[in-house]
């Protein structure tokens, strides 16, 4: 299939898709995942099955397990996934997708960017040498999984010193859907604002996602500045629980509380927005054009 040639979904309908059609940008991470042992677990004070924030305890852990049989390495990070996984569901043309972030001058970036490529995706990442490149450490021990993410380069990302520059503000500005997770946030608003108004400005699509309770906790501020501009928003029912909390909807009906979300201060009035509430095996809720639909988790909306 030619770059040119459009691709057609299951429906029959012709999608017309291109080179950096789709825009990510957040917290790159190499995931590094091993089999590992209980001795493993306990010399780091690691539970079988958790999820946390390397610590320096945790420093020599990422120099142990790279050294571990079977060592599998994926571009990872919360955004970066979810354009990577797109770009293999849409499979040609490659490098449909674009990412931003940024990583560290070392072996791991290096890692980082041979799988980019390798999944098709054209990740332009910022690199500097202050920090490492991040990384997300999969301890396996059977059935359980202990992941410790140390964010490293991935809070170093600077806005005009990447984003702005003439040659990766024209790949923004081919972007047709924009996406960053709210983790992103934490790192540089002013990016994602930056983003999101043109998005708004020029009639695009611009998706978030609410990422983590503590996004709506801690960094409520900025995330209500970018709200006017998403155009979908994503969460799960923990996440939109402690968002519809600190905005004072006073319910926890997850239905109520993506209908109230819904109707939340917006800037472009042609696209009305949508959100989409996951809750694990049950039912997702999705608001669609002044309704609310609610459908097994399975279903699309």
């Amino acid at each position: 299939m030619s770059q040119e040639e459009p691709n057609t979904t299951g429906t029959g309908r012709k999608t017309a898709l291109s080179e950096n059609s789709l825009f990510g940008m957040g917290n790159p991470l190499l995931d590094i995942s091993a089999v590992v042992d209980k001795d493993f677990l306990d010399k780091f004070g690691l539970k079988p099955n958790d999820q946390i924030l390397a610590e320096e305890k945790h420093k020599a852990l990422f120099d142990e397990i790279v050294k571990r049989d079977k060592v599998e390495y994926h571009a990872g990070g919360s955004t970066q996934n979810s354009v990577k996984i797109a770009q293999w569901m849409i499979q040609e043309p490659h490098k449909v997708a674009t990412f931003f972030g940024c990583i560290g001058t070392d072996h791991f970036g290096e890692i980082l960017k041979k799988k980019a490529e390798e999944a098709h995706v054209d990740a332009h990442y910022y690199e500097q040498n202050v920090e490492p490149t991040g990384t997300c450490a999969a301890c396996i021990t059977g059935d359980n999984r202990s992941l410790v993410a140390n964010l490293a380069a991935a809070n170093c990302y600077k806005k005009e010193k990447h984003l702005d520059l003439d040659c990766n503000w024209e790949l923004v500005k081919k972007a047709k859907v924009y996406y960053i997770a709210g983790f992103f946030l934490t790192v540089s608003p002013d990016s994602i604002l930056k983003v999101a108004k043109h998005a708004s400005d020029n009639n695009k699509i611009f998706c978030m996602n609410l990422s983590a309770p503590f996004i709506s906790q801690f960094f409520k501020e900025p995330l209500m500045k970018v709200m006017p501009y998403v155009d979908i928003l994503f969460g799960n029912e923990t996440e939109a629980a402690t968002f519809a909390k600190e905005l004072g909807f006073e319910t926890d009906d997850i239905a109520e509380i993506a209908h109230k979300t819904r109707n939340l201060p917006k800037e472009n009035t042609k696209r009305q927005r949508v959100v989409v509430f996951t809750q694990g095996k049950d039912d997702t809720v999705a608001t669609v054009e002044q309704k609310r639909s609610v459908g097994d988790a399975e279903s699309r909306h």
